[in-house]
């Protein structure tokens, strides 16, 4: 009780600053002293003259308005605030009035906004959106250009008069309503001109719908039970790329679930991956979506299950020693369902507002809806978006959805250096912050800049690969064995980004790649018989390359069971499929084993080093030397048949003599009972360091030997 009286006093106070503040400037604006229908970001500013050049938080220096020269609201608010210290003074109890939850985004990290008008005397919360505090909740939302603001919802009846909020005098709004508490629904009423506009909260970190209602939610009150999971390091990781509505749904009316997509962290398990690469969850237009339409940025997706189901998912996962990486979209927002636009009433060449450019850089591929990098309260949005994520999820990383158009208007060459230095911004601040957590940028246009740290770098840790994926999806989907380019395969295996093959994320199957006019590998290689010898051989081969080369290996759901047709958001995958075709599943997950090294005779492929041992155009066979340090249990040796025809007695030069395992062979009849369980089980390498091997058609084996000891 004594919180809620305590903060009902404090609220009282906010009050009588605000009617004293808006009494002093009418009188004022009567006088003909001050306008307040101003733009509110250029009040007294009327020439460049007038405007200094700072720093803002993760960006490069722009002009923005001159500090000195006070409006004279902030007179105004000057002098009331003096006269409300001694009814705050006998407001408070003895004593300091309890800190805010730690944790908060936006203030929490990086101190007030600059130019906050706080209330004299009176400690105010620090953070954006609905933030729990002793006692209630205190709300603060960005509206320049309101004239005034309130906060409705399910605690005061929906009305407007109940709880106003106090400008800051930087544009933000701020309030404290006793008793609003998690699970309250709410909105801002915002008044602008003759305009009454209901926006959900921008930082809404729980909506009911994308054109629902915030949700008041508290991040503190959620059990982790003491999850402690530590991403491995990044030779060690195998992603798994998953989309939530379609990953598991026995219920044809219902999409699919955080919850559902737990029940099959067993097969994930036993698959051997420990990363999983969740497309967007952000709240997102209607029930099915890839995900790339997001409508509120920090809110979990409801048909998915909100924000309690997704940290069971990532603590759940964590269990089991899978990390989990999330897509997010800042190249645009919406277009649907999109409350930011317009959000305060104001626009510019009828665009979107305070959060978008109001020019032709407002142009995307997806929408209208490129949001305002150079803008230091829509940087901060962003940047708050990406920590919280990563602090309030435990999310052990983020991939950012095509970068190119967060740098750049069309994608190409950079023309947007702010979007650039946000994206260093946000990557600087999880190097520092979250040390064990990856960044992954979608970029695609084979640029090293992308994941290099010094300056101008954007700093991702790695980068889908395309000089992988497209080499490799041609060699093993074309028709003829002739039309198979083993240079260009060699290329792609080769490849790195500033000399580390660990900046880059390598596959043949992806959302995008399985979709958008294409489909499934299996599918693009048989598309009257798609889970037949050729198509089961050559997909097979493609994901053995894949997880062999140097890089993090990535695959898509599906994928270790042959999934066909094309990648859509509203047909679930066939897990019929996963028993019907356990044996591929399996050569995925001895694939998997293999790749991590998990019987401790093949840790050369978590290594950096490759060369060249075989490299036949003619007969379409390679075979390529892995290596960390070298030495038994750590050499591994690649051999590769991209022909419909064996390759017998094939001269293959071995890192050293003596005795050679083979560890896979992706011919074994395990995996399939058509295959011919082809290759030599062991070989003996003479002096001359030679061996002959039999290669059997569209087939990968595995060499290496027992480890000393």
């Amino acid at each position: 009780m004594y919180a809620e009286s305590l903060l009902a006093a404090r609220v009282t106070v906010c009050r009588a600053w605000t009617v004293a503040k808006e009494s002093l400037m009418r009188a004022f604006h009567s006088a003909g002293v001050i306008s307040t229908r101003s733009d509110p970001t250029m009040r007294n500013v009327r020439s460049r003259s007038a405007m200094s050049k700072v720093a803002i938080p993760g960006s490069s220096s722009r002009w923005v308005r001159s500090p000195p020269a006070p409006r004279m609201s902030n007179v105004v608010a000057g002098f009331v605030g003096v006269a409300m210290v001694s009814i705050v003074a006998r407001t408070r109890h003895p004593g300091t009035f309890p800190a805010p939850p730690s944790g908060l985004c936006g203030y929490s990290a990086n101190g007030p906004i600059a130019g906050s008008m706080a209330i004299r005397g009176v400690r105010m919360a620090d953070g954006m959106g609905a933030i729990p505090i002793e006692g209630g909740t205190a709300f603060r939302v960005w509206a320049p250009h309101a004239d005034t603001v309130s906060v409705v919802g399910s605690f005061n009846d929906w009305d407007p008069a109940v709880n106003p909020l106090s400008a800051e005098g930087n544009g933000h709004w701020y309030g404290e309503v006793p008793g609003a508490h998690a699970g309250h629904e709410y909105k801002f009423q915002i008044r602008n001109g003759q305009n009454e506009l209901l926006r959900i909260d921008p930082y809404a970190r729980q909506v009911t719908s994308s054109v629902g209602n915030g949700v008041i939610y508290d991040h503190g009150a959620f059990d982790w039970q003491g999850d402690d999971f530590r991403l491995p390091s990044h030779d060690d990781l195998v992603i798994y790329e998953m989309h939530i509505g379609s990953f598991y749904r026995p219920d044809d009316s219902h999409v699919g679930t955080l919850e559902l997509a737990m029940e099959r962290f067993d097969h994930l398990d036993a698959l051997g991956v420990d990363l999983i690469q969740l497309m967007p969850v952000a709240e997102f237009a209607g029930d099915f979506s890839w995900g790339y339409n997001p409508a509120h940025i920090f809110a979990v997706e409801s048909a998915y299950g909100g924000p309690d189901a997704f940290k069971t998912f990532v603590r759940e996962a964590h269990r089991r020693g899978i990390g989990v990486v999330l897509d997010v979209v800042y190249n645009h927002f919406g277009p649907s369902d999109l409350d930011l636009w317009q959000f305060d009433g104001w626009s510019e060449n009828d665009k979107g507002g305070i959060y978008f450019y109001n020019d032709d850089r407002s142009q995307t591929p997806w929408g209208d809806s490129r949001p305002d990098y150079g803008r230091e309260e829509v940087r901060r949005f962003i940047h708050d978006n990406a920590m919280a994520w990563l602090r309030d999820y435990r999310l052990d990383g983020l991939r950012f959805d095509m970068t190119p158009f967060i740098s750049s208007v069309n994608g190409g060459e950079v023309d947007l250096p702010d979007g650039w230095s946000l994206m260093r911004w946000i990557n600087t601040t999880v190097r520092e912050q979250f040390p064990d957590c990856i960044t992954i940028a979608e970029d695609m246009h084979d640029d090293p800049s992308i994941t290099r740290t010094e300056e101008p770098g954007a700093g991702f840790h790695a980068q889908w690969d395309p000089a992988f994926v497209h080499p490799v999806r041609e060699a093993v989907t074309a028709d003829w064995d002739g039309d198979r380019s083993l240079e260009s395969v060699w290329g792609s295996i080769t490849s790195s980004f500033n000399d580390d093959a660990f900046q880059r994320v390598i596959f043949t199957e992806s959302h995008d790649e399985v979709a958008n006019g294409r489909a499934r590998v299996p599918e693009e290689i048989d598309e009257n018989d798609p889970t037949g010898w050729n198509a089961r051989k050559r997909s097979t081969l493609g994901a053995a390359l894949v997880f062999t080369a140097p890089g993090i290996p990535m695959l898509f759901q599906g994928q270790e069971f042959l999934e066909g047709g094309w990648f859509r958001d509203d047909v679930p995958l066939d897990w019929d499929q996963s028993k019907e075709f356990v044996g591929i599943s399996r050569l995925y997950r001895d694939l998997i084993r293999l790749r991590r090294n998990g019987d401790g005779q093949s840790r050369g492929l978590r290594g950096r080093g490759v060369g060249l041992l075989v490299g036949d155009e003619t007969a379409k066979v390679l075979a390529f030397h892995r290596w960390a340090d070298g030495g038994p249990g750590d050499d591994v040796v690649v051999a590769v048949n991209l022909s419909a025809h064996p390759a017998v007695g094939l001269a293959v030069p071995f890192p050293r003599p003596g005795g050679w395992s083979l560890r896979l062979s992706s011919d074994a009849q395990v995996y399939c009972s058509d295959f011919g369980d082809g290759g030599i089980g062991a070989l003996e390498v003479g002096g001359d360091g030679v061996a002959h091997v039999d290669l059997p058609a569209y087939s990968v084996l595995i060499y290496s030997q027992d480890q000393a000891g």
